[in-house]
């Protein structure tokens, strides 16, 4: 009789420790690349208000696509009329870039109990911001409550991005356009910093620089398409740069 609480108590224990590496995981919301993020959100805020898209629409698409670059591309193509379809073929190219980031992220997350239910539903948090802090600490956190760290990190930057952009949108009147322009720049210089420093291989570099140049060149040609264009001569630059470097470490 005196065993009968244990696996109660147990069970309990366990709770309470996801409950804390779950807030742990939350109270980066304070950290500098989550203020960045969440002053890049009060720049789309008035971008959304200017083309305009509706309150509810604007915080919908935050929680529900996440990712920032995605929520432009959307926003651009309602205001160039885009079809449905040709929508949403523009956010989904936008958004293959995370392809390679979940496939990377997820083995790190995974424990040895962990359910593929509870990966998926956590890889929807996986951008850019939660994956360049996610890698950079999951590593000191143990396996088994790194599922709840990450929900942690994850629900918050999306729920309290989602809040940003709400309040700002709100209050878009008071805002002069030029403030919403400065804030939204922030994020793609953070990106390309954070990036570029959380990478582990050399072809990462190669394939941002490449980028960075061609961009430039395909847009005078194509402007229509510059950003596919862009990530498919980019890859190429990348493939040759890797085979290269296979080639000359085989000798």
């Amino acid at each position: 009789m005196a065993d009968s609480g244990l696996p109660s108590h147990h069970a309990e224990e366990n709770l309470r420790t996801r409950l804390s590496w779950f807030l742990s995981g939350a109270s980066l919301i304070t950290s500098i690349p989550a203020l960045i993020l969440m002053t890049a959100h009060v720049g789309f805020a008035g971008f959304a208000s200017e083309n305009g898209v509706t309150l509810l629409q604007a915080t919908f698409m935050v929680a529900v696509i996440w990712a920032l670059p995605a929520n432009i591309v959307l926003i651009g193509a309602i205001a160039g009329g885009y079809s449905l379809f040709g929508a949403a073929i523009a956010v989904g190219l936008s958004s293959i870039r995370l392809m390679p980031m979940v496939a990377a992220f997820v083995p790190e997350m995974r424990g040895s109990r962990t359910r593929k239910i509870t990966l998926l539903f956590l890889s929807h948090f996986i951008a850019v911001t939660a994956w360049v802090v996610g890698m950079d600490r999951l590593k000191h956190v143990p396996r088994d409550m790194r599922t709840s760290y990450f929900a942690g990190l994850g629900i918050t930057l999306t729920l309290t991005n989602t809040l940003v952009v709400a309040v700002v949108y709100v209050l878009s009147t008071d805002f002069p356009p030029l403030v919403f322009a400065a804030l939204f720049f922030l994020t793609p210089m953070y990106f390309l910093t954070s990036l570029w420093g959380s990478a582990r291989d050399r072809s990462v570099h190669v394939a941002m620089v490449s980028g960075l140049l061609l961009f430039p060149i395909i847009h005078s040609i194509a402007p229509a398409y510059d950003l596919l264009l862009t990530g498919v001569a980019g890859g190429i630059v990348t493939m040759a740069y890797v085979h290269l470097a296979k080639r000359s470490a085989a000798r």
